[in-house]
């Protein structure tokens, strides 16, 4: 794991939550306390972060075991372990908490999982809104068609791999992948 810091300033209305970078899988993990603090303003936020954990178990929630724990920088400047859940369970967390300033996130969370159901039944939504993305940062026609049109083909060769038998990467003579 790569244990470099990354803070993430913007989310939460601008205030702080510790994040760390897993390299390996590819992941954010958060601090639970963090988020929790940012959410209800809760003096300790871990003893919220407690109890919180315990109603959970008991409505059968298996959030708790995706805890990791993970040591992180606490504002006295020394590394310690904290509670950490990784992009999916930190959502799954803010849908959990009662509170007014969660209640935001949530609204926009059951937005994001209408929209992904529409575009089960419609896929062209999902190609029209990463065209809109990719106008939307300033990337143009002819550069969005060129994007779409090798994700295609990545698919054609994988697929050609697949059909000749080549279901795993490849390591190289050094042993690393290529």
């Amino acid at each position: 794991m790569n244990n470099k810091l990354e803070t993430i300033s913007n989310l939460f209305e601008g205030k702080e939550i510790r994040s760390i970078w897993d390299s390996e899988k590819e992941e954010y993990y958060f601090s639970v306390a963090d988020v929790i603090s940012v959410l209800t303003e809760a003096k300790i936020p871990r003893n919220y972060w407690s109890g919180l954990k315990r109603r959970l178990i008991y409505e059968g929630s298996e959030l708790h075991e995706e805890i990791v724990q993970l040591k992180m920088e606490a504002r006295d400047g020394k590394n310690r372990i904290t509670d950490t859940l990784d992009t999916n369970g930190i959502l799954r967390l803010i849908e959990s908490v009662s509170s007014p300033k969660a209640e935001p996130f949530k609204v926009w969370l059951a937005s994001l999982g209408s929209e992904r159901i529409d575009e089960v039944f419609d896929p062209e939504i999902a190609i029209n809104r990463a065209v809109n993305y990719y106008r939307n940062k300033g990337y143009s026609d002819e550069w969005i068609k060129a994007r779409l049109m090798g994700v295609v083909d990545r698919f054609k060769l994988t697929d050609v791999w697949k059909e000749g038998g080549i279901t795993k990467p490849m390591k190289s003579i050094r042993g690393g992948l290529e």
